[in-house]
């Protein structure tokens, strides 16, 4: 039988940034996030609770993202992801990072730009460093979400070749799956897979301590006249049962602020099924969702250079109470 390997978490993005200071200024300043490594050309960053980076921000001249990451298990995961990559003839080359000696970047088949690494340098956390918490308290990194007109494809060569687990998704009365919520570290989700015009990055979500932290965060963007970057909630959302707010970086990259999900990690548990026609899925208290939510994500970089080619997807042909 093969070897399927262990995927333990999502880990990083890497983000290019046209603006260094602007971008310094909104995810430092005013969110609170903890600088760990600088250079001329790039920030690195994390949470209270990341013991490692898990967002770096790259200079670069057009916005868009650079790869997204998972942490495996061990040095074995990363040989079975590149045999995995060979047999498929997926694009794949080995690179390394800071503190990340050894990483192996990869195109999947639907064009995102995944990296997989083992080791990683550790460092102290700052999570019970309270003098040194600036912010509303952002704590770790939690799940990212990919938006792709191949939701249901996508949803099961992830379940198949990785190993994810399907925790909740969105059907159509046709039996279509418009959005899967799949993970690995046994909370709702590592990735997201949401229906819309792609492969994009819809967005990239930090763990909350509370949902007082997420209303603080809008308090503090409200204070610095930075009221536009807030682009949806404070809500609660269905899918998930997830307290949220999306934000708009200087770039428009798109981050969620999230807590007060739920674990998935007993044997028996079952994905929940949502409705498409089931308004309760995007915001349990019944808020409209800004169209900008729907349409609107970050570039990918291709392997080559350059910007994964972009499809449209059915989402632009629904009627205006679904979306």
């Amino acid at each position: 039988m093969n070897q399927i390997p262990n995927i333990v978490r999502i880990g990083h993005g890497v983000f290019y940034v046209t603006d260094l200071e602007r971008s310094r200024h909104f995810y430092v300043d005013l969110l609170g996030l903890n600088v760990l490594h600088e250079s001329p050309g790039a920030l690195y960053l994390r949470g209270t609770e990341d013991r490692e980076w898990t967002l770096k921000l790259e200079l670069a001249p057009e916005a868009g993202i650079k790869h997204l990451a998972y942490r495996v298990a061990g040095e074995l995961d990363l040989q079975l992801l590149a045999e995995l990559a060979e047999a498929l003839g997926l694009p794949h080359r080995w690179e390394s990072e800071q503190d990340r000696p050894r990483m192996l970047r990869v195109q999947d088949p639907f064009g995102v730009p995944v990296a997989f690494y083992a080791e990683s340098q550790k460092y102290p956390w700052l999570l019970q460093r309270y003098d040194l918490h600036k912010g509303p308290g952002i704590q770790r990194i939690d799940h990212i979400n990919i938006m792709t007109p191949q939701v249901e494809v996508m949803t099961r060569w992830y379940m198949d070749k990785l190993a994810f687990r399907m925790s909740e998704y969105t059907e159509g009365d046709d039996g279509k799956i418009w959005a899967a919520w799949i993970h690995r570290k046994g909370n709702v989700h590592d990735l997201a897979l949401t229906n819309g015009t792609g492969p994009r990055l819809h967005h990239f979500a930090y763990w909350m301590p509370d949902a007082m932290s997420i209303i603080r965060a809008c308090d503090i963007l409200a204070g610095a006249m930075q009221t536009e970057a807030i682009e949806r909630g404070p809500g609660r959302h269905g899918v998930s049962n997830a307290f949220f707010l999306y934000l708009r970086d200087p770039d428009g990259h798109r981050i969620e602020l999230y807590t007060s999900d739920y674990t998935t990690v007993d044997p028996d548990f079952e994905p929940i099924r949502w409705s498409l026609n089931d308004p309760r899925r995007q915001t349990l208290w019944g808020a409209k969702t800004p169209k900008s939510w729907f349409l609107e994500g970050s570039l990918l970089e291709a392997f080559g250079g350059g910007w994964v080619k972009i499809q449209e997807s059915e989402l632009q042909g629904l009627p205006q109470h679904v979306i």
